[in-house]
């Protein structure tokens, strides 16, 4: 059985699904406008494109294994409450046929740096409310008495040692994620590469938080035992923390993708300091920073999770970073693709890659019929570094 890593049409917004080989899924972040739900809206029903890949368990429930929220801004984290179960598994409503969440991850120090400079939606207060319940039920019965629907793992320590008694549900910077709602799965490893630990620097501190905290991670999908496809997922994350990250990480591969989702919707803010729409092409591409986002694999494929992307448009998505982008895309042979422009800017459907033994493949979208696949499999070589 294939992996699949699926791309939904959200604007300018986050909303992915990593389905195993195993069969377990894994939702990073949603974007889900009150206006999807409207037939008579332009705007793609995301909610049915998504309930139509998800399972049902033996209470009936539709649900996915697990729900990463890599930061809680409002556009990767609207519509939680509408149409996911939060709370505990007992109070589940089978009428309102909410997706159940069998597992969290969640990071409180983004929480903490977000909370800092932004007020927090209804959306995110519920899904942090919702981590402290799961994090409590932890604390108060342990590990081995947790069930679906109140497992969590938490991505990254907390400052003032908040987490230090989490022991098997706490994730630390650069460790590998080799479990997917509590049991280890063979078909996936994820690293966790971000958010970055607290700074004793206020200024430093003070500048991670600015430059959109998120959890970051780079997945290994497997097939057969054999890692076909990497993926690195980057929320929001601005230019300072893919400087570090480079400065941290360029001596190994843990940066390399097959597929990389630009962070922040094609921002230019995670290339540069410098503002697009003050300077357009005089702004300054930061080396560091393009470095950590150029290490591609022959073939890559660079997706903005974005709204067609236009000259004349404000930031994100921008145009600049778009050219960046493409530019990194040519080098290896690949291509940049936006979700806003997929299959065409009037109609956007989900982005597909089928993820078999060679690799990557674009499934494009079917005709009244089955989809079909859309160019070859994506290659095996790095970029060269610098």
């Amino acid at each position: 059985m294939p992996a699949n890593l699926v791309f939904f049409p959200v604007g300018n917004g986050d909303m992915t699904l990593i389905e195993l080989e195993s069969g377990r899924t894994i939702l990073i972040d949603i974007n889900i406008r009150v206006s999807a739900d409207d037939p008579n809206e332009p705007v793609p029903d995301v909610v049915s494109m998504l309930r139509q890949r998800l399972q049902r368990d033996k209470q009936g429930r539709l649900y996915v294994d697990v729900f990463l929220l890599t930061h809680p801004d409002q556009d990767h984290c609207r519509g939680l409450v509408r149409h996911f179960h939060l709370g505990a598994p007992d109070t589940y409503s089978k009428s309102e046929d909410k997706i159940f969440i069998r597992e969290i991850w969640s990071s409180p120090i983004v929480f903490r740096r977000a909370s800092s400079i932004l007020t927090l939606s209804e959306d995110a207060k519920a899904f942090s409310t919702e981590a402290r319940r799961r994090v409590k039920y932890f604390r108060d019965y342990g590990l081995a008495t947790i069930g679906d629907g109140n497992r969590i793992q938490i991505m990254g320590e907390d400052e003032n040692g908040k987490t230090n008694d989490l022991g098997s549900i706490l994730v630390k910077v650069n460790d590998l994620v080799i479990g997917v709602n509590g049991v280890f799965d063979s078909s996936m490893a994820a690293r966790l590469l971000g958010p970055l630990p607290k700074s004793n620097n206020e200024e430093e501190e003070e500048a991670l938080a600015k430059n959109c905290s998120s959890v970051i991670l780079h997945f290994e999908i497997k097939v057969s035992g054999v890692t076909t496809c990497q993926f690195l997922s980057g929320g929001d994350a601005e230019v300072a923390i893919w400087e570090r990250l480079w400065r941290e990480h360029k001596h190994r591969n843990w940066l390399e993708y097959d597929i990389l989702q630009t962070p922040h919707h094609c921002s230019w803010h995670s290339l540069s300091y410098d503002s697009w729409s003050d300077k357009g092409t005089a702004a300054v591409v930061s080396a560091d920073a393009r470095n950590a986002l150029s290490q591609a694999r022959t073939g890559a494929v660079i997706v903005a999770s974005s709204k067609p992307i236009n000259a004349n448009d404000s930031d994100p998505p921008c145009i600049g970073a778009k050219r960046e982008y493409e530019e990194i895309a040519r080098r290896v042979s690949g291509s940049f693709k936006c979700t806003g422009e997929h299959p065409t800017k009037l109609s956007p459907k989900i982005m597909e890659f089928e993820i078999g033994a060679h690799g990557p493949r674009l499934k494009s979208q079917p005709m009244g019929g089955v989809g079909i696949y859309s160019g070859g499999a994506i290659g095996r070589q790095p970029l060269s570094h610098g």
